[in-house]
Order: structure tokens, then C-alpha cells, then sequence
């Protein structure tokens, strides 16, 4: 697959996966300050997520999960993406990206990097992988399956787990945010 296709595959297994169901509200290709003085940013995926649905305190506990997917460690680096505003964020990605970029992530190098990119993204991040549906994430690790385009065979597994982190931005001016993208 090349790199438009395993994009579009990833983004397929996403929505599939984390973003549908009850209580799911989310948007992709999400525009943070279109027409300002700061850089234009879109964000791949973003997921508002209610602590519940019948209370407002409950939807005011609500956290923001954004979600960058990265079809290779060259689209890592691109300077695109990687803008991570919420409370968790994602990498989303193949297990041979991984594999290639799991050093610059214990060494630091890819939070320079964001941080270079985007001096206000949170460097609160984890990686979720693809891996086929019969196998185990650290037997994928050792020897990755190609993928094949088929999304009933594959599954996403968090490779790097996301701890908590501190949203800058309003609740209000995200949810617009999402609203302005539709969908």
C-alpha cells in the first residue's frame, strides 16, 4: 500500500474502532485558527468523550482526544500534523513506522521535534498501532504483517499508552472547532 492508501486504511480502522458508538462525538480534519496570526493547523481526528450523557457536569468533565495519523516515519516528519491540543493524543500508525520511531520517542527526539513544529503542542502523546486480529502486539513487533487493505482482518492496540494531560484551550472553542468541521 502506498502512502495515501495506508493513510485512508488507518483513518478507516480509527473511526471503526475508537469513534463510533454511543456517547462517541467526534470530527475529522478539525482547522484550529483558520485565519489568525498563528499558524493554520488541522488536527486528522478529534474525539470529544462526555464522562456521561445525562448530566452537564458530566458533559463539563468531558476530555478531548486528538488523534494524527502517520503512514510513515517520513509523514512523522513532515512538519504536518502532530498537533496535539487535548487531553490525550495519538499517533496513529503502521507497526513498521513504529518500529522507526520508537527510539526518537524514548530519546526525546520526537518531542523536539513537535515542540520545533508546534511549541504549544503537548508532547502528552501515545502511538496505537495496526496489527492483524489474530495476533499478539509484541508478536507483531517482531515481525510486522504488511498490510492489506482489508479492515474486517486488522485492529488498532496502543503501543505507547497516553497519561492525562493539560488542555490549554476552551471546551467551547474546541467543540466549535469540531462543529466548524463537519464531521
Amino acid at each position: 500500500m502506498d502512502r495515501k492508501e495506508t493513510t485512508k486504511f488507518l483513518g478507516e480502522l480509527l473511526e471503526r474502532q475508537y469513534l463510533s458508538g454511543l456517547g462517541k462525538h467526534w470530527a475529522k480534519e478539525v482547522n484550529i485558527d483558520p485565519g489568525s496570526a498563528r499558524t493554520h493547523r488541522r488536527i486528522d481526528y478529534m474525539l470529544f468523550q462526555p464522562a456521561g450523557q445525562r448530566n452537564i457536569s458530566d458533559i463539563e468533565k468531558g476530555i478531548f482526544i486528538c488523534y494524527e495519523i502517520k503512514s510513515c516515519k517520513a509523514d512523522v516528519y513532515s512538519g504536518n500534523g502532530l498537533n496535539f491540543i487535548g487531553e490525550k493524543n495519538y499517533i496513529v500508525t503502521t507497526m513498521q513506522c513504529y518500529k522507526d520511531i520508537k527510539e526518537d520517542y524514548l530519546s526525546g527526539a520526537l518531542d523536539a521535534h513537535i515542540r520545533s513544529i508546534d511549541p504549544g503542542s503537548s508532547t502528552e502523546y501515545g502511538i496505537i498501532v495496526a496489527i492483524p486480529k489474530t495476533r499478539m502486539l509484541e508478536d507483531e513487533f517482531q515481525n510486522p504483517t504488511p498490510l492489506d487493505g482489508n479492515l474486517d482482518k486488522w485492529k488498532l492496540a496502543i503501543a505507547i499508552k497516553c497519561f492525562d494531560g493539560r488542555r490549554k484551550r476552551s471546551m467551547v472553542e474546541l467543540l466549535f472547532c469540531m462543529l466548524r468541521s463537519g464531521r
